[in-house]
């Protein structure tokens, strides 16, 4: 299980509506094999992971279907936008993946991008069951709930 991030982290990218279409069973935390204007992209905090997912091929985790935008002052060395990109993880933690998306209904969603306290770029990814139609109904009912809740405190208190 990944650790927490720290406060000090910048978030870069994340996909929100992960939470909602996902059930999170559990996250770790991956490193990204990225070239050098791909950091740079990702340091101007334009990147973006709302499509993508991660899939285990010939043994190695991808992360497919990520935007990160070309860098503008990166001349003829560029990176191609779309690319897929190797995730670094151990192989306990690659093995532990790999057997979760074998089970039925689950899969490798990507929740953020990250840099941590060193300046790495990092991925939460989370291993997740997707949500039928009446669940995405109950979590936004509970939602509206907790709203309407502190909406009718806030008045009283």
């Amino acid at each position: 299980m990944a650790k927490e991030t720290n406060s000090n982290s910048k978030t870069v990218a994340e996909n929100r509506k992960a939470r909602f279409s996902y059930e999170v069973l559990d996250t770790y935390e991956a490193g990204l094999a990225l070239t050098g204007t791909e950091v740079k992209s990702l340091r101007e905090g334009k990147a973006n992971i709302q499509e993508s997912y991660a899939s285990v091929e010939g043994g190695e985790i991808w992360l497919i279907n990520s935007y990160l935008p070309e860098y503008l002052q990166g001349n003829r060395f560029n990176h191609e936008p779309r690319r897929r990109r190797k995730l670094l993880l151990n192989k306990r933690e690659m093995a532990r993946l790999a057997q979760g998306v074998e089970r039925e209904g689950m899969t490798m969603v990507p929740l953020k991008i990250y840099f941590n306290e060193r300046g790495r770029a990092k991925l939460l990814l989370a291993i997740a069951r997707g949500k039928k139609l009446h669940d995405k109904r109950e979590t936004e009912k509970a939602r509206d709930w907790g709203r309407e809740k502190a909406r009718l405190l806030k008045e009283r208190g």
